[in-house]
């Protein structure tokens, strides 16, 4: 798996012109499902994106973890994380999980985020034509594997 991590001021996910998810202050995070990956690999990224201290604290500095602040969190399933462009210019996605796999997988994901945060995580719509606005603050942007 692989979890783009964005500091966010607000962000939000539109399909077909219709808003169905957004956030304030947190993390937007782009989830990429490989077809390697297992319920141990969802698990431990949760307690990575949990713990990981990029939201900052009062002096500033990125000192405060997502639970520490309080912030929010909306997930969405992105595939193209997995793109191999090592025989050409035209991406492969050989490397991601198909959807019948790649999606209980990053529901495991959302749901441990959920249950470790206290909090609904709001998603995109898994597989569909999304639109992800944002506003990133700092900007900070980290990927974590």
């Amino acid at each position: 798996m692989v979890v783009v991590v964005q500091r966010v001021l607000s962000a939000s996910v539109a399909v077909a012109g219709a808003t169905v998810a957004h956030i304030g202050r947190g993390y937007l995070l782009l989830v990429g499902v490989g077809k390697e990956d297992t319920p141990d690999d969802a698990r431990r990224l949760v307690a990575e994106v949990t713990k990981v201290r990029l939201m900052e604290d009062a002096e500033g500095k990125m000192g405060l973890s997502i639970k520490d602040a309080a912030g929010a969190v909306l997930a969405v399933s992105q595939f193209t994380l997995l793109a191999d462009f090592s025989k050409g210019n035209r991406p492969s996605f050989n490397k991601a999980a198909k959807p019948d796999v790649a999606k209980p997988l990053f529901d495991l994901f959302v749901q441990g985020l959920g249950a470790e945060l206290g909090q609904a995580v709001p998603t995109g719509v898994f597989g569909a034509d999304m639109q992800v606005s944002l506003v990133n603050d700092g900007p900070v942007t980290v990927v974590l594997y």
